[in-house]
């Protein structure tokens, strides 16, 4: 029975989870669903191969748009006039009720299954004091768009700060919304705060969805002064922690090799560098040797988390441990049993969380 619970308690991101790293690209990948066309017309678009009708419906429904189908299984229609407004819309695939899985907080809006055999679990939402989680948008300097970012704090006073932050990031076809939905990162963060478990603290959980040697910048150049800038934080490394999974995790080795003095504690969640050629292994353990000492003064906990060998970024972790074992950079090394999942995940949360800000 407990082994088909927790199949059901993954089952809602086995997908999510496989495609972390090495997810199969798709036509839908790169689809613009909805796009306002040079003559003045709109076109309506959603990747469906295997489907034999496709139709618009929500408030756009009266517009009897006719859908064609290519050779790829992009279904497109063309509107001649759309009056400038908001409209609710979706698609009806082959007579279902489609939402556009290529609206932006798409994920927001899919189902979490969360299913126990009456355990009062960790990330449970429970009858405690919860903080808000509020959504923030902001300019993004590296991409020139605007991007957003989930933003935790704590129930009662203390979120009046100042306060020490924890950058959180998700993996790769997730986005901003994904540690408090599927990642459960506020209920978590609730639970443990009411037994007084964690310091009080503001978690960052930023869209990390772009090139991981990017977001570097992204972080550091926008994300990080944009919250300074909102919030009453406490600042410095022993004030600051980095913490992500998967290609999350990519992100945060990244950004703590360019800036090694920005952060006191830093947990790489079931990642690690891809197996690479022999130079760039050098040139990656060369560049551990140079920023070791500072490493030695700011950073009060590093931790590599994994979910057993299972898990398919295991070998590259392993690959990367070694890095840091020539360049003699101390670190701890977990597993949890489970793979590349969120169930995995949520285990590092609480396990990480209450060894923040000390």
């Amino acid at each position: 029975m407990k082994r088909l619970i927790l199949s059901l308690l993954c089952a809602a991101t086995v997908l999510g989870a496989q495609a972390q790293w090495r997810r199969n690209m798709t036509p839908a990948d790169t689809l613009k669903s909805i796009e306002r066309l040079a003559d003045g017309s709109t076109a309506f678009r959603i990747y469906a191969p295997k489907a034999e009708s496709v139709a618009l419906g929500g408030d756009l429904g009266g517009l009897r748009a006719q859908f064609q189908k290519d050779d790829v299984g992009i279904w497109t229609a063309i509107v001649p006039k759309v009056n400038t407004d908001a409209y609710r819309y979706h698609f009806i695939v082959d007579g279902v009720r489609v939402i556009d899985p290529r609206y932006r907080f798409f994920s927001e809006i899919t189902p979490v299954a969360t299913i126990t055999n009456g355990e009062d679990v960790f990330w449970a939402e429970r009858d405690v004091p919860h903080g808000p989680v509020a959504q923030i948008s902001y300019k993004s300097k590296v991409t020139g768009t605007t991007r957003s970012m989930r933003v935790w704090t704590p129930a009662g006073k203390a979120a009046q700060g100042p306060l020490p932050v924890l950058y959180l990031i998700h993996g790769a076809g997730d986005n901003d919304a994904s540690w408090t939905s599927i990642g459960r990162a506020g209920f978590i963060l609730d639970n443990l705060y009411a037994e007084g478990k964690i310091a009080p603290m503001i978690v960052v959980m930023p869209h990390g969805g772009m090139d991981t040697e990017k977001f570097v910048d992204e972080l550091v150049g926008t994300i990080m002064p944009r919250v300074a800038e909102q919030y009453n934080i406490k600042k410095g490394a022993a004030n600051t922690a980095l913490a992500g999974l998967s290609m999350g995790g990519l992100e945060t080795l990244n950004t703590f090799m360019a800036h090694p003095d920005l952060f006191g504690y830093i947990n790489v969640m079931s990642s690690g560098w891809f197996r690479s050629n022999e130079t760039d292994r050098q040139a990656k353990t060369e560049r551990l040797r140079q920023i070791a000492p500072t490493l030695k003064k700011t950073v009060r906990l590093l931790r590599f988390t994994m979910g057993g060998q299972e898990d398919f970024a295991y070998a590259s972790c392993q690959q990367t441990l070694k890095c840091f074992d020539e360049a003699g950079i101390k670190y701890e090394y977990s597993e949890t049993p489970g793979g590349h999942s969120w169930h995995v995940w949520h285990y590092d949360l609480r396990d990480f969380a209450p060894r923040l800000f000390k």
